[in-house]
């Protein structure tokens, strides 16, 4: 039940719960008609052996109501390849569903529209590491995990924004090089590069929600509030990680919030992070601009 809109004994048991983590996202008035959905895939989910691993930028309709496991994309993959279920039905974009098939290829792996793509992994091909290792023989290759399969089968090793500058230290050690290739992210190589010694050879891959963002949003929010703290993601350009308080993957910020719980919270992220976030810490006022991914927002409850 929702403030006196109410839904039928079996749909309440299905959703008990999710209403009060999404209640600041959804009116009453939408609420009956999803959680009917939520109810409806929730049994579904049963029936077919099937979980649903929901990515951080989801809208909360999906992460706080069908989502199995939560997460980053590189936590999504690991717990699509620790899952029993048969069926992995991936609420992300085309390439996060393609490496649950890489790390669970018994399993059927679904993604609810073939559509939702990445502006960052489609800004480079298989084709082109073959050229930039053309280009650079003998570098190793290090590969942020946001890329498509084809790109990763050039690759020698796979990183995340949470470890890249590891990886890539690992790698010119291994290699017994001084100049790593850490592509296709053009911002996360910058911020990489500015944590390292190794040099780094980049490619001009750019996040559409990140790169978008300025130093000049952070001292608007510097100024308009300035007690918050701001949290920022390696996708952003370097200037807008110098000026922000923190600086980590999805998983990182979350981490963060719910440890410190601070008052006032900027996150220079996805649209959807902050939302989901105050779901599970509603005393924490979240603040501030968001870029919003289209290709996110292509997975719905409908699909």
């Amino acid at each position: 039940m929702a403030d006196g809109f109410g839904v039928s004994a079996v749909v309440e048991r299905e959703t008990a719960g999710v209403w009060d983590k999404i209640r600041h996202q959804v009116t009453p008035l939408e609420w009956p008609a999803k959680a009917e959905l939520i109810a409806e895939i929730n049994q579904l989910k049963r029936a077919r052996d099937a979980v649903i691993l929901a990515h951080n930028y989801m809208t909360p309709d999906i992460f706080h109501g069908v989502g199995d496991y939560v997460g980053d994309s590189l936590g999504l993959a690991r717990e699509a390849a620790r899952s029993s279920a048969k069926v992995i039905v991936q609420a992300g974009v085309h390439f996060m569903a393609e490496t649950s098939k890489i790390l669970s290829p018994e399993k059927t792996v679904l993604i609810p529209d073939l559509g939702a793509g990445c502006s960052l992994a489609s800004s480079i091909t298989g084709e082109d590491v073959r050229m930039i290792k053309a280009r650079y023989p003998g570098l190793p290759v290090v590969t942020y995990v946001n890329t498509t399969a084809d790109v990763k089968a050039e690759t020698d090793i796979c990183c995340t924004s949470a470890n890249a500058v590891q990886v890539v230290e690992w790698a010119a050690r291994e290699w017994g090089v001084d100049k790593v290739i850490l592509i296709p992210d053009e911002f996360l190589a910058r911020n990489v590069a500015a944590q390292t010694d190794i040099k780094i050879v980049a490619w001009q891959g750019r996040c559409i929600v990140h790169e978008r963002f300025t130093a000049d949003d952070i001292k608007e929010m510097r100024v308009a509030y300035p007690g918050a703290e701001i949290l920022a993601h390696p996708e952003c350009p370097e200037d807008v990680l110098a000026a922000a308080d923190f600086a980590g993957s999805t998983a990182a910020m979350t981490d963060y919030v719910e440890a410190k719980k601070p008052k006032q919270v900027v996150l220079i992220t996805e649209c959807s992070m902050a939302s989901n976030i105050k779901g599970d810490v509603p005393e924490v006022d979240f603040i501030g601009p968001c870029n919003m991914c289209p290709y996110m927002k292509m997975i719905t409850l409908e699909n």
